[in-house]
This record gives structure tokens, sequence and C-alpha cells, in this order.
């Protein structure tokens, strides 16, 4: 992607976001629209986490949708914020102690995440099956 395309794409999202804040404080600014809205906000978010974990045993986005979810758990609850903080530092640190290890263990790690998912795998297909 060029520069330009990045910049349009950037301006794009901005905007994108500036609606919905105007959006949200309209909302808000109507009796009982900042309840209804954190409650909206609220059923979605754990829509979002719980689709999210159902989706964790399948190979996948499961964990890419649970922080999606508490993405839009943290625009209301500061707990949220501060759980996809420090979900977002472990992950980092897994990646970067990963990228440390020698190439064998590298592999060892992969290799054992594939056992898991066979293992995941095998149980599904065994209790929906059998």
């Amino acid at each position: 992607m060029d520069s330009a395309s990045s910049e349009t794409t950037e301006v794009s999202s901005h905007r994108s976001v500036r609606q919905v804040e105007a959006f949200r404080d309209r909302v808000r600014s109507k009796p009982g629209g900042a309840l209804g809205w954190r409650i909206g906000v609220t059923v979605v978010g754990v829509a979002i986490v719980a689709g999210g974990i159902v989706l964790l045993p399948l190979p996948g986005p499961g964990w890419l949708i649970i922080f999606a979810g508490l993405g839009v758990l943290a625009t209301e609850y500061e707990w949220a914020k501060r759980l996809l903080r420090f979900a977002r530092d472990q992950v980092q640190q897994w990646t970067d102690w990963v990228k440390r290890q020698p190439r064998w263990i590298q592999g060892v790690v992969g290799v054992l995440g594939a056992v898991f998912l066979a293992a995941v795998f095998l149980g599904v297909y065994v209790v929906l099956y059998r």
C-alpha cells in the first residue's frame, strides 16, 4: 500500500471514529440514553467475547475475537481497558520470549501447539460423532 492510500485510509478511519462518537453523544444526550448506550455496548461486547470463547478450541481467530470484544467493552468500562492492556502485554511478552529462543525450542513450541490442536479436534470429534 502506498503512502497516499494509507493516508486516505487513516483519514477515513478517523472520520468513522468521529461519526461513532457523535452518534454516541447524541444517544447519551437523550433521557436514559447513557444507560441504554452502556447496556447496548455491554450486550454487544459480551456477545463478541462469548463467540470468541466458543471458537477457542477451533483453529482460527478465537483470541482475536475475544480481544475485539474486550475492545468494545473497553469503550465503556475501565476494567475492560485494564484487562485488554494486560492481555496485550502478556501476548507480547510470550511472543518476545519465543523469538529469543533457539530454533529448536521454537519448533517444540510449534509442535506442542499442533498436538494441542489435534487433541482438541479429536475430543470434539469423539464428543460429537461417537
